[in-house]
């Protein structure tokens, strides 16, 4: 029978990788058990560290860019190896199992997370990442020229581009308005959504957390006001799931989308696209379709029509989601916000300048600063090329650093030592 050191070794040997290390074709490296959940109560920092451990980040790396892309722990990849020795013996129990892998609901596979992110399984839509997502909600919206969509000035690119090609090709109206630097409460935010609202504006498109900053927005009362002025509210929260607890129909939004591969350490290849209700999914076009696309009864699944998809993939997805589930999302999110703010106390006493809300209810586990005249580029390359530490910014000195739960304060002052061995370095100290 068909093992992941087979599996592995021959793939090792087709790819002319023969020369790796018999661990290295034994397939994954061995299980390490969870902590117990009473273990948090009894020694909090033995707790998490044991937790680290089911990632395969050396000991010696600090990744402060989950922001771009989490590591999926063990219990992840085990499901996804598991899963593709299982499905690639081609002995599904019907004829029309396999290979016809794109054309089924796949509830086993959405209930799981829909449940985790407060939804029901007909409103939610398993897609490959935010990006595809966004791109079903700008392409697809029901909207005619001279329509306006409104968008915040810190909008990831697969947010804003795709509004900006349906503004090209077909002349819809993009409007920004502009964050502020740091905001001081949800108000200052409400007011400006407000004050740029135009009698064209059909939809208000935000990111629940914003790549730039890590501004939390408040999104329930975004929707409300969207709301009672007949427009509809899509959020991107490429950043929401696995780093803050959401219920997705309490939100009260139209649309949302995001990816499970950042905080939540699903595979790579793992996005939504949630539809609060029929009579917004009767507004939201499929712009990838195969047979299926225009069945109403199927609702969201609609939106899952797009040829075969990589079941394996969502096999460890259920597996993200249980690992989170079992941590428990009050706990997850309650360790980032705590670390997040150690670090921006700590940059802060270092003279940097906060883009990150000074209200709590705005920020969790993402923290922005400015730091001039430290070169960001300069300073990025510098941390991971000679000690292993990665972080992102942007031009010219600004540093996001995300701060997931496997992080210890350890791996945060390790960061902070570099940043000032740098500056003086520099001669900026």
């Amino acid at each position: 029978m068909l093992n992941r050191r087979s599996f592995l070794g021959s793939a090792a040997l087709a790819g002319g990788l023969a020369a790796l290390p018999d661990a290295a074709l034994a397939g994954l490296p061995p299980e390490v058990p969870l902590p117990s959940p009473d273990l948090h109560a009894r020694d909090e920092d033995a707790y998490w560290a044991a937790l680290r451990r089911q990632f395969l980040i050396p000991a010696d790396v600090v990744n402060l860019n989950v922001g771009t892309v989490g590591s999926s722990p063990r219990p992840v990849l085990k499901a996804i190896f598991d899963g593709y020795e299982q499905t690639e013996q081609m002995t599904q129990a019907k004829s029309e199992d396999y290979p016809i892998w794109g054309y089924d609901r796949w509830d086993e596979y959405r209930r799981p997370f829909a449940d985790f992110m407060g939804a029901r399984v007909d409103q939610l839509a398993l897609l490959r990442n935010c990006t595809e997502a966004n791109s079903y909600i700008a392409n697809g919206f029901d909207m005619k020229a001279g329509d306006e969509v409104l968008i915040s000035d810190e909008e990831h690119g697969s947010g804003e581009m795709p509004w900006m090609l349906r503004s090209r090709r077909y002349g819809i109206v993009v409007r920004k308005f502009a964050m502020p630097k740091p905001p001081k409460d949800a108000a200052e935010i409400l007011s400006r959504i407000n004050d740029a609202i135009t009698t064209r504006t059909r939809i208000i498109f935000v990111s629940h957390v914003s790549t730039t900053t890590g501004v939390v927005l408040p999104i329930r009362e975004i929707a409300a006001l969207a709301r009672a002025k007949g427009i509809v509210t899509a959020v991107d929260g490429a950043h929401v799931p696995g780093m803050m607890a959401v219920d997705l129909n309490a939100l009260g939004c139209d649309l949302y989308t995001g990816s499970m591969h950042k905080w939540l350490f699903a595979p790579k290849g793992t996005g939504f696209l949630y539809l609060r209700d029929e009579a917004i999914m009767d507004r939201v076009w499929s712009t990838i379709v195969t047979g299926g696309y225009d069945n109403p009864d199927r609702k969201a699944d609609r939106y899952m029509q797009i040829g075969s998809s990589c079941i394996p993939t969502l096999m460890g997805l259920n597996a993200a989601v249980a690992l989170a589930g079992q941590i428990g999302m009050d706990r997850i999110e309650q360790r980032g916000r705590m670390l997040a703010d150690y670090i921006h106390a700590q940059m802060l006493e270092r003279g940097a300048q906060s883009w990150t809300s000074p209200d709590p209810a705005l920020r969790c586990a993402i923290v922005t600063v400015n730091v001039p005249p430290v070169s960001r580029m300069e300073l990025q390359d510098w941390l991971w090329t000679n000690h292993k530490v990665r972080v992102r910014g942007g031009e010219p000195s600004k540093l996001r650093l995300a701060t997931p739960y496997f992080l210890s304060k350890a791996d945060i002052d390790r960061f902070l030592t570099l940043f000032d061995r740098f500056r003086a370095m520099k001669g900026m100290a």
